[in-house]
């Protein structure tokens, strides 16, 4: 006896679920991609020094940042918005109480001798005037941050 072709079942995968998952996966990555090069404002020409390293070590890639770029007029350049100092001051402490309220709901007691554990990272233009970059610094001082860090070019 011999088998008819046209009786036999074929099996055929059903590709709807598998390629389901595969978007759902790729929208997934897109969500939680890390996207750090949106706080660097291209607008702003770093000074260039032969001493620059990178400061990319494991324990500043842990830690909180919040990087502040600085145009050559000494104005805040934050959002794609141009602010001038007594704008700048408004932000960086709503900035500030919202790691303090971050801080609170986590359980952790902030020490006001060693201040916010957020590092500012000033990112200033290499025409800007040194007393706009210090106006900026005391602002941050008086919101509660301590640490700091200066971004240049290694030359």
């Amino acid at each position: 006896m011999s088998a008819n072709m046209s009786t036999e079942l074929k099996a055929e995968p059903n590709l709807t679920p598998l390629l389901d998952i595969v978007f759902q996966l790729i929208t997934f990555f897109m969500l939680v991609i890390n996207f750090s090069t949106d706080n660097y404002d291209k607008r702003v020409n770093l000074p260039v020094a032969g001493s620059a390293r990178p400061a990319e070590d494991q324990q500043q890639v842990s830690e909180d940042r919040l990087v502040l770029n600085v145009d050559s007029q000494g104005h805040l350049l934050m959002g794609g918005e141009v602010m001038p100092l007594h704008k700048a001051s408004q932000s960086i402490k709503h900035q500030a109480d919202l790691i303090k309220l971050n801080l609170k709901a986590s359980g952790h007691k902030m020490d006001e001798r060693r201040g916010l554990p957020t590092t500012i990272v000033l990112r200033a233009d290499r025409d800007a005037s040194f007393s706009a970059i210090l106006d900026l610094i005391k602002v941050c001082q008086s919101n509660g941050f301590r640490k700091f860090a200066l971004k240049a070019m290694n030359g």
